[in-house]
């Protein structure tokens, strides 16, 4: 191979990841020896040698924050990011965006692009595969490098940093609290989003309002969108489902659209109120009740905690802010007055 190699080029003569060879030249006591030793042997003969600008960068500034989110296409993501730039740019501060599409090594490749001297410090929210596997040993690299993260949205108890979040139990259950005011008996939580802190949270808060009501509960988890008219069709024909809770906007949406196109009125037949107050729910028709993550206000927040942090103007113990949701009431559920 000519010219200097780099971690991604190893990674893929090797056929390992980026972060376990990382770890192996950095004689991480997770790898093996025999792991490590076949690791430098191909570094070596493929002309790899660690990036000293990079590491020298580390005790320099770069003025310079990455973001690691699951998914752009996600309206809550992409209200969270417009958030983080405008803080981030009023303090002069430059913004890098990577994705992780929900890969915990997607996400482990970018946060080692990241600190290797291109960012002061990290803003993320945590993949799906993260959160599900339970593995953060791809943070390694981040905590080495003394570089400081903000948890937004998705967050672990197991990191210890900077978080910025909602409730997102209390906000479930205030959501399925509403469609129970309205008069709704036959609610149903449904997910995409399952194997997510949030996700979960979410389903937990749900239940703990139908609890004691005699509503029965009934969870739907959807993996697939190409599969959501079908699983979403099959559930309401099963019974008289007169109320939905959604975890995810873009999840309230496809159930208004299949539920009308298959002949069931929103919200006279069926209620739905799902998360995030972004464009696509407003204008949708009928219009998205809402619960309101306020996703720009949670991006700023944790654009000008990270800085501070940066800048040594907050303590050393870690920031733990917890946002108030509320309910936007729309189109797609019954007004509050009405009693079945």
């Amino acid at each position: 191979m000519g010219g200097k190699s780099t971690l991604k080029d190893l990674a893929k003569i090797l056929n390992l990841s980026v972060s376990t060879v990382s770890k192996a030249i950095n004689n991480s006591p997770e790898i093996s020896d025999v792991t490590k030793d076949k690791v430098r042997s191909i570094a070596l003969l493929n002309n790899y040698s660690p990036n000293k600008l990079a590491q020298s960068l580390k005790s320099q500034r770069t003025k310079t924050i990455g973001v690691i989110i699951p998914d752009v296409l996600m309206t809550f993501f992409a209200m969270a990011i417009h958030g983080i730039e405008q803080t981030a740019n009023s303090y002069g501060y430059k913004v890098i965006i990577c994705l992780s599409n929900e890969s915990l090594e997607k996400e482990a490749e970018s946060i080692n692009t990241l600190v290797n001297g291109s960012v002061d410090g990290l803003i993320m929210s945590l993949s799906k595969e993260t959160q599900s596997t339970n593995d953060y040993a791809h943070f390694e690299e981040a905590i080495r490098y003394n570089t400081p993260i903000v948890l937004f949205d998705r967050t672990s108890d197991l990191l210890i940093c900077d978080k910025i979040k909602i409730d997102d139990t209390l906000a479930a259950k205030e959501a399925t609290e509403h469609l129970l005011k309205i008069g709704c008996r036959n609610i149903i939580f449904l997910t995409t989003i399952y194997g997510t802190s949030v996700g979960e949270k979410r389903r937990l808060g749900y239940l703990q309002a139908i609890e004691n009501t005699g509503v029965e509960d009934t969870i739907i988890n959807i993996k697939d969108y190409a599969q959501f008219e079908c699983i979403l069709i099959e559930a309401l024909k099963q019974g008289k489902i007169d109320g939905i809770v959604a975890a995810d906007e873009l999840s309230a949406i496809s159930t208004i659209k299949y539920s009308i196109k298959h002949s069931y009125k929103i919200p006279e037949d069926i209620s739905v109120i799902g998360f995030t107050n972004g464009v696509l729910g407003e204008n949708f028709v009928p219009s998205l009740t809402v619960v309101d993550q306020h996703a720009t206000m949670q991006g700023s927040l944790a654009a000008e905690t990270l800085i501070k942090r940066l800048e040594k103007k907050i303590p050393v113990e870690p920031v733990h802010k917890v946002l108030k949701t509320s309910i936007i009431e729309r189109e797609s559920t019954l007004p509050l007055f009405y009693a079945k």
